[in-house]
């Protein structure tokens, strides 16, 4: 039924409306005879009972009648077998459009049925065997493309996989073409040896993805031989080409070249298709084996597939032939009759990287010749970019920022703009839009380094540079333009200065790494923007060390005319340490490590300096004919670059006393010196003060041992009384010493050995018969004054204390390992 005659049945039944309706349906493929689709009638709600008398039927295009519809029950069956991959192919989803008329009032119905696919196809090889020669030099990782297994069905029951029976020396890698396809190569893993296997035999299995799934296998003989020196090269891994859908047969597409560096038959380049290549590829394109010329075989169809991926090898005339793979992408441009026009009214540019979201970059006027659908155009821009278009009259668009802009990251935006209309197939149109940001004071400068440490040598000289503060700013114009200056340089704008410009710190004054080791300052970069951006940048300046200071002697001291002299004794053992010279160096590190060495000496064998400690000790023993006086030079040097010293001279005596020294002093002093009479007295008077201290020592050891005589006399004269009154010269007023106030004293009893006497009692002072006894107190012998030692028998109650003019008299008790 033509569409004419659908309009013939309008005007017949003269009706004035009619109803128009889609349903959608999907079955299987492979569907049985009779089998139901669905019901129709109850899908638009039509009366089962008037069917017979509206003369409802099925319509569709082709020879075919695929459905019909059961009258009875208003379901709609299948009439024909239905072979998905018969009808579509390779394409997906596949779907059969059919009408339904029915009359009496006229009406008409659409519908689709999509035709699902089921695994009812095996994948099929190009052949049933597959041979290969492959050289036994071929190192291992190389790469050998398997011929292709074809599978009609789509979808998970299409090929899915390959795999390839177990053997040690080569691996399966399954690969995926563009369009989703598989194809496989064969690596090796483990290099051939023809001596030892000359041949392998490996089986490669196809499967698809049904449930159960479908197999095929190939059988894959391998030939191991000696391969050419040099294989084929290919100028280009990769060829493109693009070919329009309307090219007639035979136009050239690309043409591939490839050379070998071998002479003769290895030479010989034959171009010939992958064994990868699909069969559909092989149907639409031919391939020249002499001149490497691909032309277009059969009718291309951009609808079909737009790109095709064609597997080339080039493969040399030798016994054991070399061959070389390349790829020919050849891109399927669409034909269109009319394609819509894109037309830029205003665009403004450029746009402040802070412009808000929503402001308006461009306007746009979008026309079609065609008419209807084929006219109806949209318009979009590629995504991941700040802008958006919009629509508020038909074909004008605004496009306007959707997000925040960023001049840093992106200086100016290449809008494309696709214009699709909505015919089928669609044409579309491309505008490309430049779009540049303007620069705003966003960014403040960037220092490659947050700190910078730098280490000057000391005594350098003024005004050297010393660093260079390296910063950038993304921004642009005097928003970049940086300037560098020193924080709080009060402290040190003496010292240092930056160039403004440049930020090259200079050092104005020489440094002394003794002074001062280490400064610390910030500097500040600015840009030029309003209001300007900064960043500081902390500068640590490290002052190294020079030898520039002598080692310094501390003993003996250098800057006296006073002759430093240490005595060792006569018969001094070797290993004596006499004196030791003690010295510093100012300077750092290695710079200030001091070694000593005996330059001089009166006798070079009698002394030895340690090394690193100064330190003088007696080589060998002395002996009696060594001379009595010895002047050692010794001789101070630090590690440093160059080597700096000083010296120290050391005067040892040998004598027995320090006296013998004074004496040799006096003697050897020599007579030019204004100061020896001084000297002379100073020694004299010294040994004039200690014969006095001797003599007054021994005066009052003989007077204390006299007094002590007389105590023992006394202790003796009273022994035989165990109690008795002491006599006056027991009885002291310790008053009178100033140790005590006056108005307390203390009345004690002493025994005449005063080492084993106590202090007994002290009590408020009363008028008591004591008191006339004080004045001979003071006139006793001085002796007893100082031994104011007794033993306490009793202590008075506080009445007998309070009782007044009372003389407490205390008794000796006898110590043990006393006589008294």
């Amino acid at each position: 039924v033509t569409t004419g005659q659908v309009l013939s049945l309008l005007l017949l039944f003269g009706a004035s409306d009619w109803v128009s309706a889609v349903i959608r349906y999907a079955i299987p493929e492979e569907a049985r005879r009779g089998s139901a689709v669905g019901n129709v009638v109850a899908d638009l709600a039509l009366d089962l009972g008037r069917l017979p008398g509206r003369r409802l039927r099925v319509v569709s295009g082709g020879n075919k009648k695929y459905f019909g519809v059961d009258l009875t029950s208003g379901a709609l069956l299948v009439n024909e077998r239905i072979d998905r991959e018969e009808l579509c192919g390779a394409l997906s989803p596949c779907s059969l459009s059919f009408e339904i008329v029915v009359e009496n009032p006229l009406e008409l119905y659409s519908g689709t049925v999509e035709i699902q696919d089921i695994n009812d196809n095996d994948p099929v090889f190009p052949s049933s065997q597959a041979r290969l020669e492959i050289s036994e030099s071929v190192a291992a990782g190389a790469r050998f493309p398997l011929e292709s297994a074809q599978d009609p069905d789509v979808g998970i029951n299409s090929l899915q996989t390959y795999q390839l029976s177990a053997n040690p020396n080569f691996a399966l890698d399954v690969q995926t073409r563009v369009d989703g396809s598989k194809y496989a190569e064969l690596v090796l893993e483990k290099e051939l040896d023809r001596e030892e296997q000359r041949e392998l035999n490996l089986v490669l299995t196809a499967l698809d993805g049904g449930s159960p799934p479908r197999s095929a296998h190939v059988q894959i003989h391998i030939d191991v031989v000696d391969a050419n020196d040099n294989a084929p090269v290919f100028n280009q891994s990769t060829y493109k080409a693009s070919v329009r859908e309307n090219t007639p047969s035979g136009t050239l597409v690309a043409r591939i070249s490839a050379y070998d560096l071998d002479d003769g038959a290895n030479g010989d380049i034959i171009y010939s298709f992958s064994s990868h290549t699909p069969a559909k590829v092989r149907e639409l394109f031919a391939l020249d084996s002499a001149t490497g010329e691909l032309r277009v075989k059969g009718q291309l169809d951009y609808e079909e597939t737009k790109l095709y991926e064609i597997y080339l090898q080039a493969k040399d005339k030798g016994a054991v032939p070399g061959v070389a793979h390349c790829k020919v992408l050849v891109e399927v441009v669409d034909v269109n009759d009319n394609a819509p026009e894109v037309t830029v009214t205003s665009v403004y540019s450029p746009v402040p990287e802070d412009a808000a979201p929503g402001t308006v970059v461009a306007l746009l006027s979008v026309t079609d010749l065609d008419s209807h659908d084929n006219g109806l155009v949209n318009c979009f821009i590629s995504p991941g970019i700040p802008f958006m278009l919009s629509s508020s009259l038909k074909n004008y668009y605004t496009l306007k920022t959707e997000g925040g802009l960023d001049r840093e990251k992106a200086a100016e935006y290449n809008i494309t703009i696709t214009a699709k209309d909505s015919g089928s197939p669609p044409l579309s149109a491309v505008k490309h839009i430049l779009v540049q940001v303007s620069d705003v004071n966003d960014n403040a400068p960037r220092s490659s380094q947050d700190s910078y440490d730098v280490y000057v040598p000391e005594n350098n000289m003024p005004g050297i540079p010393i660093l260079n503060v390296s910063a950038t700013d993304p921004d642009l114009g005097r928003n970049a333009l940086l300037s560098y200056s020193l924080l709080g340089d009060t402290t040190f704008g003496h010292l240092f200065s930056i160039n403004r410009d440049n930020g090259t710190l200079y050092l104005l004054t020489s440094l002394d790494h003794e002074d001062q080791v280490e400064f610390n300052m910030m500097v500040q970069v600015q840009d030029g923007g309003f209001p300007p951006l900064a960043t500081n940048v902390s500068v640590s300046v490290f002052v190294t060390d020079l030898n520039d200071n002598a080692p310094t002697v501390l003993y003996p001291h250098p800057n006296t005319t006073a002759t430093y002299t240490d005595v060792v004794a006569p018969g001094t053992p070797a290993g004596h340490m006499v004196t030791k010279v003690v010295a510093v160096d100012a300077d750092a590190g290695y710079n200030a490590w001091i070694s000593y060495t005996l330059l001089q000496a009166t006798d070079p064998s009698l002394f030895s300096v340690g090394l690193h400690n100064g330190e003088i000790f007696t080589a060998r023993q002395l002996r009696e004919d060594d001379a009595p006086e010895h002047t050692l030079v010794i001789l101070l040097k630090d590690h440093g670059e160059p080597v700096l010293s000083t010296s120290a001279t050391i005067s040892i005596s040998v004598a027995e006393t320090v006296k013998e020294v004074l004496t040799d002093l006096t003697d050897v002093a020599p007579a030019s010196d204004p100061k020896r009479h001084v000297t002379f007295y100073l020694i004299l008077a010294v040994i004039l003060v200690s014969a006095a201290f001797f003599i007054t020592m021994l005066s009052v050891g003989i007077f204390k041992c006299y007094k002590w005589r007389q105590s023992r006399e006394l202790y003796n004269s009273s022994r035989s009384t165990t109690y008795r009154t002491p006599g006056p010269f027991n009885h002291i007023d310790a008053v009178r010493g100033g140790f005590t106030p006056p108005s307390f004293y203390h009345q004690v009893y002493l025994t005449t050995d005063s080492r084993q006497s106590d202090l007994l009692c002290k009590k408020p002072f009363t008028s008591s018969p004591l008191g006339s006894r004080q004045g001979t107190i003071r006139n006793g012998e001085p002796g007893l004054y100082h031994q104011i030692v007794g033993t306490a028998s009793r202590l008075p109650t506080p009445a007998e204390q309070a009782q007044p003019n009372t003389d407490w008299r205390f008794s000796q008790t006898q110590r043990p390992g006393t006589s008294g």
